[in-house]
């Protein structure tokens, strides 16, 4: 059936060459005007031929899939919105459907995969989206938007947020996701901006993306604000920012009141909102002056629509019904249902709700969130707030034999469920709660009820075991166990990162390796990457499986790379620089002292990799979290030193009680002499714990938050006079070292090519006159710059993992190396060498062992001691 493309069309996707030059789009590597975007728009509109079609889309926060989604709605082609990322949801919805044209994401562009010429399909003149339900990703059902759905609640949302043309958006919330959709929609209908990126709150390129583009607001789920509270936001400076718009599920009133205060305190207000999927994203908006009065609330209905309350039977409160220009045409479940028009103009929500004399409305509870147990009807909304007023997170949900409830971290299940039990007037075997490491969630960030439930059969513990769910097992593709290993850490939940579980340069070695094994590739910034957003991706163009059949974009079946590509891919495998600089300067080091050759300089670079390092991993957070997380990176270095350099100074007469507290620059001889030979650890933690003390000031922690990069600059600018010798040092022989770290920080901070230039710059200029020795001096400014510009290098895949080891064993090896090589036979250098490296692998092996067992240990006891306290509240 050939149906006039335009009678499905979105106004505003069909009127974007009207905003002329303004900014549309803007990516970290390019700006896009709308006039620009108007033209791309029409040419990706040609390929989709002349006749109306179903077209899939691998939804993307990239240039490329907005492109695709502004076609299909100016065009009038029915858009059938896929999963990110592809896999089994995608599949099936494909299957189901059967798409005429489906578009991917490949190598940055989007490939379109033209199934045929004309539409098998009958579609209706109104239909213009198709977009799963929430809480059913990959389900066949789908929910059936108008073009004129769109764009009214487009236009609604522009109305209450007063967006303008000056505002920009940045995508924090995918494209596939409808929440993520409307911002998009909105902010192109008035000739806005959107800072396109895929970039988490937690990744310091975020930040630095949301000053350098003067971004106005972005878009929270209810997790984010957990995301928010472990950067630091409250400290943060973002002089641009409007407003922060919340839905996807509720926020918890305190976390509004806390968020509102914040933003009438720094000059951004909060729009807490509410919405369905088939409501084309939004329904009610809370007014940012009433937010921290009526934390509570959703609010009033968005321009254009209204809401009715319709009793329940039984029930105090009425089921909430939402009425709008925006609502669905309905839902369709088979591909016949595409034909159908609108069979509903009123959208019964589902959920319960109050309105109160100020005109706002509250959702109390869900309709079918109710079970009835031995005659009770028992609301699992109410569970769910009983058991937050004990201090617990949980997701609960039920059936008509028990409340099933998973519940987070560890507790007395036994003692909670009692008392549950007792508030809810049912039986004590009528209530099973399960210990999980976090409440199992969907990708939208909602909780993922079927889940709970299931684990009312997977863990049949009487529900007041102790078993976790789902629970670490050593599979390798479980992202929890390869942290909870690394790290020594028992409870880690889906907003965790690596970083904020203490993760430092230390384990990431261990990490990175693990993960590249059991995801297939390593993400880009990963550290800084929430476990829920770390996944296999088994076809990735990286991973072992993709190099081993040869497949690249553009190349079907991978003929190609099997020649000439695939030898490579086979031989070789990309490591972080920083993995392998570390690998090979310990091997340098222990060389030269031995005196198997001689190549000195090795150690200044592994000073930039410290500063590199410290740059990722200890500057995420609160000031409090990050000085915690210092304090036990700093721990971590001291403890197994001091272990070794306190043997060596009781078994020789080499060392002096200076070398044993670290303090050898400062109090031991000055120049080059036997004690100085630790000076790479003691000068590295006096550095450490100085910015740990700098950074812990306000006034510091606000700077280093707001200008990172320049930060970096003013400590290399801070060292500069001592390594020129206009100020007299202490420093030992080795000279003035803090500009290095100055220097590999400024390499990490570095976002921008002009950035990374300038520091390239001062390299050139500082490096080739901190040392006498020529080759020393190239051999640091090599190091470094490799470090700069060179992300990852390609290591034989037989060293790949002996490469790893010899980077996560570098500091022991350089302290036990001192004692090990001297009782080996002086002929045999290279014999001497692999003893040193073995014997600092062997002990920092059992060194990490036996800290993560103290560091769990300590874990534990306050865990019971935390126990022990609920317990006692809680019988009273």
């Amino acid at each position: 059936m050939d149906v006039q493309p335009d009678l499905a069309g979105v106004s505003f996707a069909a009127k974007l060459a009207g905003f002329g030059d303004r900014p549309a789009i803007r990516t970290k590597d390019q700006s896009v005007s709308y006039s620009e975007l108007a033209r791309r728009v029409e040419d990706t509109t040609r390929t989709f031929g002349p006749g109306r079609r179903l077209i899939a889309l691998e939804a993307e926060n990239s240039l490329p899939s907005l492109v695709v989604y502004m076609a299909a709605l100016s065009s009038g082609n029915p858009l059938l919105i896929l999963p990110t990322g592809g896999g089994t949801a995608t599949e099936t919805l494909v299957a189901a459907y059967d798409p005429d044209v489906v578009v991917r994401a490949s190598d940055g562009e989007a490939v379109l995969d033209v199934r045929r010429e004309e539409t098998r399909h009958e579609l209706h003149p109104e239909l213009a989206l198709l977009l799963s339900t929430s809480g059913s990703t990959g389900s066949p059902k789908l929910v059936r938007l108008s073009g004129d759905s769109v764009q009214a609640n487009a236009l609604a949302i522009a109305q209450y947020l007063h967006l303008r043309p000056s505002d920009a958006a940045a995508t924090t919330l995918p494209l596939s996701y409808c929440y993520g959709m409307s911002v998009v929609n909105s902010h192109l209908l008035v000739g806005a901006s959107l800072a396109l990126t895929d970039l988490s709150v937690v990744d310091p390129c975020f930040w630095e993306l949301v000053r350098t583009e003067k971004v106005t607001s972005f878009a929270a789920v209810p997790y984010t604000f957990d995301l928010l509270d472990r950067v630091g936001f409250e400290h943060m400076d973002i002089p641009s920012l409007r407003y922060i718009t919340q839905a996807g599920g509720r926020l918890d009133p305190d976390r509004v009141r806390s968020y509102a205060e914040l933003g009438r305190r720094q000059g951004w207000d909060l729009f807490v909102m509410y919405g369905q999927t088939e409501a084309t994203a939004r329904m009610a908006y809370l007014p940012p002056d009433l937010a921290a009065e009526y934390p509570h609330a959703i609010g009033v209905a968005v321009p254009g629509g209204s809401f009715r309350l319709e009793p329940v039977p039984g029930l105090d409160a009425g089921e909430l019904v939402y009425s709008g220009p925006n609502v669905m045409l309905g839902y369709a479940e088979r591909p016949e249902d595409l034909a159908l028009g609108r069979v509903i103009t009123e959208l019964q929500t589902g959920d319960l709700a109050s309105c109160g004399s100020n005109g706002l409305y509250e959702i109390v509870g869900r309709r079918s969130r109710f079970v009835k147990i031995v005659g009770l009807r028992v609301d699992l909304g109410q569970v769910e707030r009983l058991l937050a007023d004990l201090g617990l997170t949980t997701a609960a949900t039920g059936s008509d034999d028990a409340v099933v409830a998973a519940v987070e971290g560890n507790h007395d299940l036994a003692l909670v469920a009692k008392t549950l039990a007792q508030d809810l007037g049912l039986p004590r075997s009528a209530v099973q709660l399960h210990s999980v490491d976090s409440v199992p969630r969907l990708a939208n960030g909602k909780p993922d009820y079927p889940a709970v439930l299931a684990l009312a059969t997977q863990n049949n513990d009487g529900g007041c075991g102790t078993v976790t769910g789902p629970e670490p097992v050593a599979h390798p593709a479980d992202v929890r166990t390869i942290f909870a290993e690394v790290l020594e850490q028992e409870d880690i939940a889906d907003t965790d990162t690596f970083v904020s579980l203490g993760g430092d340069s230390l384990s990431y070695v261990a990490a990175s390796v693990r993960l590249e094994f059991a995801l297939g590739y390593i993400p880009k910034g990963w550290h800084l990457m929430p476990v829920c957003e770390l996944a296999p991706a088994p076809h990735h163009p990286q991973s072992p499986a993709a190099a081993t059949t040869g497949e690249s974009a553009g190349q079907p079946g991978g003929r190609t790379s099997r020649t000439s590509r695939g030898w490579y891919r086979r031989m070789l495998v990309p490591m972080e620089t920083g993995i392998v600089l570390r690998a090979v300067a310990i091997i340098f080091i222990v060389s030269t002292h031995i005196g198997f050759f001689h190549w000195e300089g090795t150690a200044h670079v592994l000073i930039a990799v410290a500063g590199y390092n410290f740059a990722r991993f200890q500057l995420t957070g609160t000031r409090r979290a990050r000085l915690r997380r210092q304090l036990r990176s700093i721990a971590r270095i001291i403890a197994p030193s001091v272990v070794v350099i306190g043997f060596a100074f009781a078994v020789t007469d080499t060392y002096a009680w200076a070398n044993v507290f670290l303090l050898n620059p400062l109090l031991g001889p000055e120049g080059w002499t036997d004690y100085s030979r630790f000076w790479f650890i003691e000068i590295l933690v006096h550095i450490l714990l100085g910015l740990a003390a700098l950074l812990a000031i306000p006034a510091a922690d606000r700077a280093q938050r707001r200008w990172p990069w320049a930060f970096a600059l003013a400590l290399i600018a801070v060292d500069l006079p001592l390594l020129f010798d206009l100020v007299d040092t202490r420093y030992p022989g080795q000279g003035p070292v803090l500009w290095l770290f100055g220097l590999g920080w400024a390499a990490a901070a570095s976002r921008t090519l002009w950035q990374q230039a300038a520091v390239t710059a001062i390299a050139l200029l500082t490096i080739p006159e901190s040392f006498d020795d020529q080759y020393r001096s190239a051999t640091i400014l090599a190091g470094f710059l490799i470090l700069l510009w060179l992300p990852t290098l390609s290591v034989p895949r037989g060293l790949h993992r002996l490469t790893a080891l010899l980077a996560s064993a570098s500091l022991y090896i350089y302290v036990t190396h001192w004692l090990v090589y001297p009782l080996v036979d002086p002929a045999q250098k290279g014999m001497a060498v692999i003893a040193s490296l073995a014997a600092g692998t062997l002990y920092w092996a059992a060194a990490t062992r036996s800290m993560g067992l103290a560091e769990k240990w300590l874990r534990r006891r306050q865990i019971a001691q935390l126990k022990i306290r609920a317990g006692t509240s809680l019988h009273v």
